[in-house]
């Protein structure tokens, strides 16, 4: 039996030869649909009641414009698969991503250099386009980009030099344990290293009947009691350069050495920063990559994640003692 395909919506348009201003707009809409190029004339869109709409309208300005457009609902039964459109979706938003981390970057240094009130209020201003900028961002990332987490670092800790919070692991917990029994946590799905490590703490050192909903985050309303983790605004998620494992931690006040060992691991894996140099990084990775690529669903993820985290959890306890 053939392997069931997603279906596409696809952009086919014409556009006049004049004005050249209209078909530098339109190609900047389409941009700003985060639409994918097949050929020239031809963008795609994952399915859905909002990309469906997007193109239609799309349509009608092309039309108005002078120019000819359709948009048909396809799937892809030869030469192009789902996985490589899903890669190109991917490639084109880390793109976008890596131009945003650059320019993260040089406000952060520019701030580090000269830190006198001036500069921190202009980069407080840069801080909130950017902000703006990632969320944009994110509301077009249909397939989960991998530069999405360095850009949550990155303005985290452009944050944190702005207006500086107290030291890691410092001062009193957020939370309490007991107040986040019977609850049902929310995140992303396709989970990978940070959202496995945050869920296996969640159900062996918080609540062990905790419930987990994996949802797609720009069209999922969170519902009343549901807590988000690893998610943008989430409750739990990247504080400064913390991973979201990182700030579970230390919002709870977990002081469990062979914990914190384990979330240096987590950081250097997730953030790819290598701030502690753990020596592990690397065979733990390559175990998460095994267990992603073996299971597609997200409890079977969390499920064979969760045997990896023991192990490695088993070892750091052993080790200090």
């Amino acid at each position: 039996m053939a392997e069931e395909t997603s279906p596409w919506l696809l952009l086919i348009h014409q556009l006049p030869p004049h004005p050249a201003y209209f078909r530098v707009k339109m190609w900047r809409q389409l941009q700003a649909l985060g639409a994918v190029a097949l050929k020239n004339s031809v963008y795609a869109l994952p399915l859905s009641e909002e990309t469906r709409e997007d193109f239609q309208w799309m349509v009608r300005q092309i039309a108005a414009g002078g120019g000819e457009a359709s948009v048909v609902e396809a799937r892809f039964t030869d030469g192009l698969t789902d996985g490589d459109l899903r890669e190109r979706f991917r490639q084109a938003r880390d793109e976008d991503y890596a131009k945003l981390q650059v320019e993260i970057q040089t406000v952060h240094k520019a701030v580090a250099k000269d830190p006198d009130k001036a500069q921190k209020e202009d980069a407080e201003l840069q801080l909130a386009k950017f902000r703006k900028r990632f969320a944009e961002l994110q509301a077009i990332d249909f397939f989960e980009a991998g530069g999405a987490a360095e850009v949550r670092t990155q303005l985290g800790r452009l944050e944190a030099h702005i207006a500086p919070g107290p030291p890691a692991g410092k001062g009193t917990p957020a939370w309490r344990i007991e107040h986040l029994q019977g609850r049902t946590w929310v995140t992303r799905k396709g989970i990978h290293v940070d959202r496995i490590a945050c869920a296996w703490l969640v159900r062996r050192f918080i609540d062990p009947g905790a419930r987990f909903r994996f949802v797609e985050p720009k069209t999922t309303q969170v519902k009343k009691g549901e807590l988000r983790f690893d998610m943008f605004e989430g409750e739990f998620t990247h504080e400064g350069d913390w991973c979201s494992f990182e700030t579970l931690i230390h919002r709870l006040g977990l002081e469990d050495p062979a914990l914190h060992s384990l979330a240096e691991l987590i950081h250097d894996v997730d953030l790819k920063d290598a701030k502690f140099k753990r020596p592990e990084a690397s065979g733990f990775d390559r175990a998460i990559l095994g267990v992603a690529l073996l299971h597609a669903k997200d409890e079977a993820r969390l499920e064979a994640g969760s045997g990896v985290l023991d192990a490695f959890y088993a070892a750091f306890r052993k080790a200090r003692a």
